[in-house]
């Protein structure tokens, strides 16, 4: 009993830390301006105008349609959505034999074998068409949409390797204790034209405004949510979590006190 109360107690200890984190995320856009792309350039000017060129530096919340680089639109990996934005994860499913007491075992396991996050930067785009960069930089957008969610049976050849988007990997997935199930495949991804918002920092670093993750720390969010959105959202979570957190941390110092007595 002591033992899942001090896991209880840790619980409760992580559930604080991340509740922190949120409320800190609501504050932050709560407290961040939101300001269009011209408002973004007449403030750049300023700062050129004071000798700051290439050095301006604003945090600010930015709204907009998504739009292609100049290369043009990406294409997913697996499901060949053009896109401006995908990620994509694979995992194993398979079943471990295990020996004891004479008996075996069974007990079925997940392993992520395959998984990639686009780096490539975009724009926003207002509606009068103007733009500003987009840097991800390997930030996981909020609400994106789920294009690939499916699981494949394996041909049940645990021997064969397996090919993925033209690349025959090794066969190092099974061994003699493991035979595969399956694999599960789940994409998501970011279409053009698709209504955005992001707080974050903008620069001119490379010239053109770019907003991307703040230098000095600082929150970074990218969501196809509207801002009342992600507040309502991160609201509730918030919530949750201190209920969450109180009943967990009293529960687990209750279960812990009466371990130690008996």
């Amino acid at each position: 009993m002591v033992i899942i109360g001090v896991l209880l107690i840790l619980a409760g200890v992580g559930g604080f830390f991340y509740m922190r984190h949120t409320k800190s995320e609501l504050h932050a856009m709560i407290g961040t301006e939101t300001l269009s792309i011209p408002q973004l350039e007449d403030n750049r000017r300023i700062s050129d105008e004071l000798g700051a060129r290439g050095g301006f530096r604003k945090v600010s919340e930015v709204v907009g349609a998504a739009h292609p680089r100049p290369e043009g639109a990406l294409v997913s990996e697996i499901s060949k959505t053009e896109c401006v934005w995908y990620r994509y994860e694979i995992r194993r499913q398979y079943e471990r034999v295990q020996y004891r007491d004479g008996r075996r075992h069974y007990s079925k396991h997940m392993e992520r074998v395959a998984e990639h996050t686009s780096s490539a930067g975009y724009a926003l785009i207002d509606d009068q068409g103007r733009t500003i960069g987009v840097d991800p930089n390997g930030t996981k957008p909020e609400g994106v949409e789920q294009t690939v969610s499916r699981f494949e049976p394996s041909s049940g050849n645990d021997n064969q390797s397996m090919e993925l988007f033209g690349v025959r990997l090794p066969n190092f997935l099974s061994s003699g204790q493991n035979s595969t199930i399956g694999f599960e495949y789940k994409e998501w991804v970011i279409r053009p034209r698709s209504r955005m918002y992001i707080l974050g920092e903008v620069h001119d670093k490379i010239g053109p405004l770019v907003i991307g993750r703040p230098e000095q720390g600082g929150h970074f969010i990218i969501a196809t949510k509207t801002e009342d959105e992600l507040r309502h959202s991160r609201s509730q979570r918030h919530r949750l979590l201190s209920i969450g957190v109180i009943a967990a941390t009293v529960l687990g110092l209750v279960v812990t006190v009466i371990g130690i007595v008996r």
